[in-house]
């Protein structure tokens, strides 16, 4: 659903640019907070969230990669939203759907630039909004346990694609460049995203089945769902202690001896999720389907795309994300499905650890090496 530049007027695009400029500011500090575990869900995990989100990025931004087909001649792909707001948080949702619009734009001519505005708040803000909100609902009615998140993943999933079709068709409306009847958009629009709605709740159901299989506390949406580890104390052990010797030293408080709770890498999930991610953008991608999604059906059949104009990064060496000047598609689109791997998941990492690193410092008290460290460096 990629819209590419002059299917917007301009002054719609500016528009759609400031909204999509305040929503990326709203989650820059919205993220922070739950980055640091501040914030609603926030807890056990909040602090491995950084690395993982710039992981989701990349994994989004790959499995984008994967058309699938979905009615004669059309092919959809995911769109991320959910799955990023489930996984990591919506306000980090944001910005990790953003990262991959902005890789998209810039490296792969994917995406009109002037047109960026106009994706990010259709496919990073509505979808990330809708599926959050359709999620936050679904769980707090459904039984509190891990088959219910994914349940829910799947019904806020499948309704923010057609959303996020809803969110074009209006935009369409009120700066489309061609007469093209609003009421035949719109059903277009819808009538085909809510088929690829049906993968997309697949794919974020199965994404957040699995993580939450294994890592439960790493999901956003599952935190609070199960009690942290307890240390309890013996019954035979709590009696009343014998008088101590008048020349024994003090006892060390209670919360001073107990032992910490061991801490779970997540090393190994982040591994296997790059692995997953290089798997789809290097080598299934050849193997995805090569007819037009959603959008590009729509345009082609209505008559949007009659004014479309070229893209600025056209010339772009990953341009239609092939390499150039390689002659072998497969490898082609293998090595530039990796490069946009790399370059969205050091991206996408670099943000979210500046922001958690950021939200620490401003947390820590004054005297402490964290509140210091900007003085030091000066």
């Amino acid at each position: 659903m990629h819209v590419p530049d002059g299917f917007i007027n301009a002054p719609v695009s500016a528009a759609a640019g400031a909204v999509a400029a305040a929503a990326v500011a709203v989650s820059l500090r919205g993220a922070r907070r739950e980055l640091a575990g501040t914030g609603t869900g926030g807890g056990t995990g909040a602090d491995r969230t950084a690395p993982l989100a710039g992981l989701v990025a990349a994994f989004i931004f790959a499995v984008q990669m994967l058309n699938f087909p979905v009615a004669a001649g059309t092919s959809g792909h995911l769109l991320g939203g959910a799955l990023a707001a489930i996984l990591v948080g919506p306000y980090t949702g944001v910005l990790c759907v953003s990262v991959v619009l902005l890789m998209q734009g810039v490296l792969f001519a994917d995406g009109g630039l002037t047109a960026l505005g106009i994706n990010i708040s259709d496919m990073a803000l509505t979808t990330t909004v809708v599926a959050y909100g359709v999620f936050r609902l679904l769980v707090k009615v459904l039984p509190r346990s891990r088959r219910s998140v994914t349940v829910a993943s799947f019904a806020a999933a499948l309704l923010s694609v057609p959303a996020a079709a809803v969110c074009f068709t209006a935009l369409y409306a009120l700066g489309g460049t061609t007469d093209v009847p609003i009421g035949k958009v719109f059903t277009a629009m819808v009538g085909v995203h809510v088929l690829i709605g049906i993968g997309e709740a697949v794919i974020t159901a199965l994404t957040v089945g699995a993580v939450i299989a294994v890592r439960p506390d790493l999901v956003y949406g599952a935190r609070g769902l199960a009690r942290p580890l307890e240390l309890r104390t013996s019954p035979l052990v709590a009696t009343v202690p014998a008088a101590p010797a008048a020349d024994a030293p003090e006892p060390a408080p209670a919360s001073a001896t107990a032992p910490a709770a061991p801490r779970r890498s997540a090393r190994r999930l982040w591994l296997a999720g790059l692995a997953a991610a290089l798997l789809c953008a290097g080598g299934l991608s050849y193997y995805a389907s090569s007819s037009p999604d959603g959008l590009e059906k729509v345009a082609h059949d209505k008559g949007l795309d009659t004014r479309t104009e070229q893209h600025a990064t056209a010339d772009s060496p990953l341009a239609d994300y092939s390499v150039k000047d390689i002659a072998n598609p497969r490898l082609a689109g293998g090595l530039a499905g990796v490069i946009g791997v790399a370059a969205t998941l050091a991206v996408g990492t670099g943000v979210f650890v500046v922001l958690r690193r950021r939200k620490a410092a401003a947390a820590a008290p004054a005297g402490t090496p964290a509140a210091d460290a900007p003085a030091e460096q000066g």
